[in-house]
């Protein structure tokens, strides 16, 4: 059995010429139910609370969405197939005095593990699209999944 870690430290991180802050990068980890719905993967903060996508630093070793699938195993503990990227927000954070530019990816979950990296100070909730709409504090991850939602509604309407 391997053991999966999660990267840590900021030596590799990647930083906006645009603001200064880091390079973010992040995934709406998603299934769609046998009804057609799409069903959201969201975790909670390192503190235990909120609700949010995976996301993280974008490190000089790999592409947008080989990152984008490493911070859903480390933080989600899924693997998945990433798609288009979803778009660029630029957001504040909430711990540094800096703008970090923010990439959103969709990942189409193909396996959850039992165990991942980060499991022990992250929860990881199954929810429908309204509940993260009502329940994520992060306008930016809100905007990147209404882009999701308007993307397989017109899949759904060309079937």
């Amino acid at each position: 059995m391997a053991v999966l870690v999660a990267r840590q430290g900021r030596e590799l991180q990647r930083y906006s010429p645009r603001t200064g802050g880091r390079i973010v990068v992040g995934c709406i980890p998603y299934l769609v139910r046998d009804d057609g719905e799409l069903e959201v993967l969201v975790i909670s903060s390192q503190k235990g609370h909120g609700m949010m996508f995976p996301k993280g630093g974008w490190e000089v070793d790999e592409s947008m969405d080989d990152a984008a699938r490493r911070e859903a195993l480390e933080e989600a503990g899924v693997r998945g197939e990433t798609g288009v990227v979803l778009g660029r927000w630029h957001y504040q954070s909430r711990r540094y005095q800096q703008t970090y530019e923010g990439y959103m990816f969709p990942l189409r979950v193909t396996d959850e593990l039992k165990q991942w990296p980060e499991m022990a100070s992250r929860k990881r909730t199954w929810a429908t699209v309204q509940q993260v709409m009502e329940g994520c504090q992060h306008a930016w991850m809100r905007e990147a999944l209404e882009e999701l939602v308007d993307r397989h509604a017109k899949l759904q309407s060309a079937l």
